[in-house]
């Protein structure tokens, strides 16, 4: 197969099926459309990539985007959005003494600057183009594109340190390595890219203060293992109705949000003095997203949210599936169906299931700003216990 034949597949199997087009003119859709297949006439892939990713951005719908990870090369070096800063989280052996530090620009060019010219290619809230844009750091024909790499010289990256120590890292562009190696499709934020979660549910009584729950993923191929964690999970908050609980969704990416209904409903016949504090941040989407806001629809004021905005709104169109393009080696994420949490709108998109279960939320504002600095279960267990005992008073 040819490139021509990947954006073929785009033009008229997902743009067709996917209403997030709707918002998107004609005449706007057709000059990228034809941008890529410019590029894909000259073989130029990387060029082709970055132009779909322009064209998949359109809606400003983060479920529609092109994932270019397992298709392109990238620098030994992983990056991502930890708040609002741009942190190197591994790097090759040369560079580990630099691992931990914020980055600080690209060839003097300062990361704030690269950021906003990425956001054209990255799709849906600034939070999602948080989320996914750190890969762009690494690909050296991204920052091509970008204004910031010209010629095939080192590239330079400046990095502070926690302690405020700057390092300068020379990175030859023609030692790279497969994308995937560094950057997972689904973005979690965690040191180890290949990380996933070791189970779909960890519990910690603290006595008294209250419980804490963890649900890394409501995403279960097998179907069998995510209902066991929600049964578990709401047996335990039956077992303690009238105890604090404090729930972590940070890193959540989704999945089946009606597999968790046994344990929003166990929540909320808990007893009605009963106050949950839900842990959130920029890598909590879809079905965590939804978890989110039914919960708040039903306990109002006794939902106390802390972390960071969530990777999407409360509006937004999901769904639908993810293709692989034969040729270039990348996937298209593409959306069937219209969700609205804010307002509780459905409209001829919305399957059945999911629309006897919409609840107008309005918006969700944090109670608490925080964000995590360190993976450590110590250091989580010690926050929650400190959040446990302020839902207490």
């Amino acid at each position: 197969m040819t490139m021509i034949q990947d954006l073929e597949q785009i033009v008229t199997s997902v743009l067709p099926a996917d209403p997030s087009f709707r918002l998107v003119g004609r005449e706007e859709l057709e000059f990228h459309i034809n941008e890529a297949r410019q590029n894909a006439l000259a073989n130029s892939k990387d060029a082709f990539l970055l132009s779909l990713m322009r064209l998949l951005a359109l809606p400003g719908n983060g479920h529609t985007r092109l994932i270019p990870n397992d298709a392109i090369l990238v620098l030994p070096l992983r990056f991502a959005t930890i708040g609002t800063t741009v942190r190197l989280l591994d790097a090759a052996s040369g560079f580990s003494d630099a691992i931990g530090g914020d980055l600080i620009s690209i060839n003097g060019v300062p990361v704030g600057e690269i950021e906003v010219a990425a956001e054209k290619f990255l799709a849906g809230t600034p939070q999602r183009k948080r989320v996914i844009g750190p890969i762009l750091f690494a690909w050296p024909s991204a920052l091509r594109h970008l204004g910031v790499l010209s010629g095939g010289d080192a590239i330079e990256y400046r990095v502070r340190s926690r302690t405020g120590e700057l390092s300068e890292l020379l990175l030859n562009p023609a030692n790279l390595v497969p994308g995937s190696t560094l950057y997972p499709r689904g973005e979690h934020g965690k040191a180890d890219a290949s990380w996933t979660p070791k189970s779909f549910l960890r519990t910690k009584d603290f006595g008294q203060p209250g419980i804490l729950l963890a649900l890394p993923s409501f995403f279960d191929p097998g179907e069998t293992a995510l209902p066991v964690a929600v049964s578990e999970a709401a047996d335990v908050v039956r077992s303690r109705p009238g105890t604090p609980l404090i729930i972590d969704v940070r890193g959540n990416t989704g999945g089946d949000f009606l597999q968790t209904m046994p344990l929003i409903d166990a929540i909320s016949e808990g007893a009605e003095g009963r106050r949950v504090g839900l842990l959130i941040d920029k890598f909590t989407f879809s079905a965590a997203i939804v978890f989110t806001a039914i919960l708040k629809q039903r306990l109002g004021e006794r939902l106390v949210l802390i972390g960071e905005e969530m990777g999407d709104g409360l509006t937004f169109f999901a769904e639908g599936g993810t293709i692989d393009l034969s040729s270039s080696g990348a996937a298209v994420r593409y959306s069937t169906a219209f969700h609205d949490w804010a307002g509780g709108r459905t409209d001829d998109t919305t399957p059945i299931e999911i629309a006897e279960r919409l609840v107008p939320t309005g918006t969700l504002e944090l109670d608490r700003a925080w964000v995590a600095q360190s993976d450590d279960v110590e250091t989580l267990d010690r926050f929650s216990r400190e959040v446990l005992d302020s839902l207490n008073t």
